[in-house]
């Protein structure tokens, strides 16, 4: 089983890489999260890895942390939840985020991922509430897009998917953008900064 790769970063798309390992690439799949960390192709990359063997296939899943590594594990265990929706899962919610929303219960959250309905969101929350590891912060901390700029989240969002981003792209993009500003910035200024983070 492969656990661990380390070599070039020959291509990079969102949610996968093809990374070359002395003369071999190895096609990985990987969430948002890990996407957006990385350096440009050419470049060293490291990743963690899940090796997940059907009968048919060998899919090789890569993570930046061991916190992603962990929590796509866990919701694979999960009834009725496989790669691609842990994937989704972790694309479309930080790892830190999903933490708390899955500790707090928060179905809401958990269902506003494509492809987690309410009723696999209660699942989550059911199996693994006692089984996840710690956040980075604690869960009562709220998360890193405040209150005041929730209204102007709401309008990006809807601006980005317009415009025909997918929802974790954009979600991921404006988050960002959201996450570096102490007090609501100019919306034309947020959506220019947005696009450039989505043109990255």
């Amino acid at each position: 089983m492969i656990a661990f790769l380390r070599g070039r970063l020959l291509e990079k798309h969102p949610n996968r890489l093809i990374v070359d390992v002395n003369g071999v690439g190895y096609d990985v799949q990987v969430p948002l999260s890990t996407f957006y960390d990385l350096a440009e192709p050419g470049t060293e990359v490291s990743l963690r890895v899940h090796t997940h063997v059907r009968e048919d296939q060998i899919a090789l899943y890569g993570f930046g942390s061991l916190l992603e590594q962990q929590l796509f594990e866990r919701l694979i265990g999960v009834s009725g939840i496989g790669p691609k929706l842990a994937l989704a899962a972790l694309s479309g919610i930080e790892p830190d985020d999903l933490v708390r929303a899955v500790r707090t219960a928060d179905v809401a959250r958990l269902s506003a991922v494509p492809g987690i309905g309410k009723k696999t969101a209660e699942r989550i929350t059911l199996e693994l509430k006692d089984k996840l590891p710690a956040p980075a912060s604690p869960v009562g901390v709220a998360p890193a897009v405040a209150a005041p700029l929730d209204d102007l989240r709401t309008d990006l969002l809807s601006a980005l998917l317009n415009l025909g981003y997918h929802r974790p792209l954009a979600e991921k993009a404006v988050d960002s953008v959201l996450a570096r500003s102490a007090t609501p910035p100019p919306f034309d200024q947020a959506v220019r900064a947005a696009l450039r983070a989505l043109a990255r």
